[in-house]
């Protein structure tokens, strides 16, 4: 422990007008005539390596082709029928290591058509005027089906499987549908309440109840679920943090970033919510950028993101990369978390990190250390699956995620799984969307049988 001044983590560090500023919409969503010029751009290829490298499959050139035709709400319908989440996957997808990526004009020029920017551009045109769904439903199928979660993987199973005429009822253990889309992004990335007005646009096609404040395991159980449904569809995340592995990780100032973001998220006044001085987060992926990119926009000084590996092996992209840095943060690389530094009275005051370096291809410390004064360190290295709630269910795990297979069907009878809660999931909300429609293409095949 080491005396030093305490802590300096409060509220109100900037002006309501800086706040408000700093968390506005980082990308204002293009107008008519921008959408029309941009979508002019694309080449419009056959076997378009765009469409391939989109998780859900929406065919990027044909909706493309409808916006330069003056048809955006075709171009809507056109995304929707694969992604119906398009309007928060076009303002959150890494289109820049996706579509984008692969892009001919990437490819050729260094410039990708701005296909994320277009999608927004024809999904919230759409959303916006109050146009009546999209979508059908199909007659009553008299089939009813549980959903465990209201994130991207349970609400896109939930409308494909309404869609085809099932009832579906959704348990959602927190107050307010959305999942990650709600509780989970950086907040400047989906601004006016989008992702309730997202959710809303879900349950419209009609069908869906939704049951909040029902948490597994606590709640409801999946044998009772599975007993009283036809299908049931586990959506339900990674409800775990993990640890530093620290001695005095429970100190006051050592905190969890999801749970920060979320907080963050959900406040009414963001002058209200404490911020250190000085920051450190430890973590390469995007919540490790997210957490750190929002607490300087909240007007913490210094503002460090330490790295174990080299910046190539960051899980954030290097846009996202890049974003952090433009805004202030410092990311260091080939650092690992040694030891916490506490005030005398065990609050965080900094944190002992130790250099690291390949050694035969292995990751190892060198002996050699730094240490940084912080006022809060989170912890951003990733999260775990809690297996709790699934306890005597005989649901098979691998990995430490549930084990399911290309239909996203577990090895129970009538029990599906997908988002991040499975084995073979990755971390992004389009993935995520396609397991759930995925899973629900599977259920409707074996409930029709």
């Amino acid at each position: 422990m080491v005396k030093e001044a305490a802590r300096d983590v409060s509220g109100g560090r900037l002006e309501s007008s800086e706040y408000a500023d700093n968390f506005s919409d980082y990308h204002p969503p293009l107008n008519g005539h921008e959408a029309a010029v941009e979508s002019d751009r694309c080449y419009f290829c056959y076997d378009a390596p765009c469409t391939i490298a989109c998780p859900t499959g929406i065919d990027i050139p044909l909706f493309i082709r409808q916006i330069s035709a003056g048809n955006a709400k075709g171009a809507a319908r056109t995304i929707f029928e694969e992604n119906i989440l398009g309007g928060m996957c076009a303002r959150v997808c890494p289109t820049e290591t996706l579509c984008e990526e692969v892009c001919v004009r990437e490819e050729a020029e260094g410039k990708p058509v701005k296909i994320g920017q277009l999608q927004r551009f024809a999904t919230d045109k759409l959303m916006g005027e109050g146009m009546p769904h999209p979508f059908e439903r199909a007659a009553p199928t008299g089939k009813r089906i549980a959903v465990v979660g209201a994130g991207p993987a349970g609400l896109s199973c939930a409308h494909r499987l309404a869609m085809h005429g099932h009832d579906v009822t959704i348990f959602e253990a927190r107050e307010k549908g959305g999942g990650l889309s709600e509780y989970g992004i950086a907040a400047y990335k989906s601004v006016d309440d989008f992702a309730q007005a997202e959710l809303q646009f879900v349950l419209d096609i009609g069908g869906i109840t939704m049951e909040t404040g029902k948490a597994l395991g606590r709640d409801i159980t999946l044998d009772a679920l599975a007993g009283a449904h036809d299908a049931v569809f586990l959506g339900i995340g990674l409800a775990n943090v993990n640890a530093l592995g620290l001695d005095g990780e429970d100190a006051e100032g050592c905190e969890d970033a999801v749970e920060y973001i979320a907080a963050l998220r959900q406040a009414s006044d963001l002058g209200s919510l404490p911020v250190g001085r000085n920051v450190v987060v430890i973590g390469g992926g995007m919540t490790a950028i997210d957490v750190a990119t929002q607490t300087k926009l909240l007007g913490a000084e210094a503002v460090t993101i330490a790295y174990r590996r080299g910046q190539e092996a960051m899980n954030a992209s290097e846009y996202e990369q890049d974003l952090a840095q433009t805004n202030g943060v410092t990311i260091r690389h080939w650092l690992q978390p040694k030891a916490l530094v506490r005030h005398d009275d065990g609050s965080i005051a900094g944190i002992e990190l130790e250099y690291t370096r390949k050694d035969g291809g292995k990751l190892a410390g060198t002996g050699e250390t730094v240490t940084l004064k912080a006022d809060q360190v989170f912890k951003a290295i990733g999260q775990q699956f809690d297996d709790g709630p699934l306890a005597g269910s005989g649901l098979n795990l691998d990995g430490g995620r549930i084990k399911t297979d290309d239909n996203r069907k577990t090895n129970l009878s009538n029990v599906w799984a997908g988002g991040d809660c499975v084995r073979s999931g990755e971390d992004l909300t389009v993935v995520s969307v396609q397991d759930g429609k995925i899973a629900a293409e599977a259920i409707h095949a074996t409930l029709s049988a």
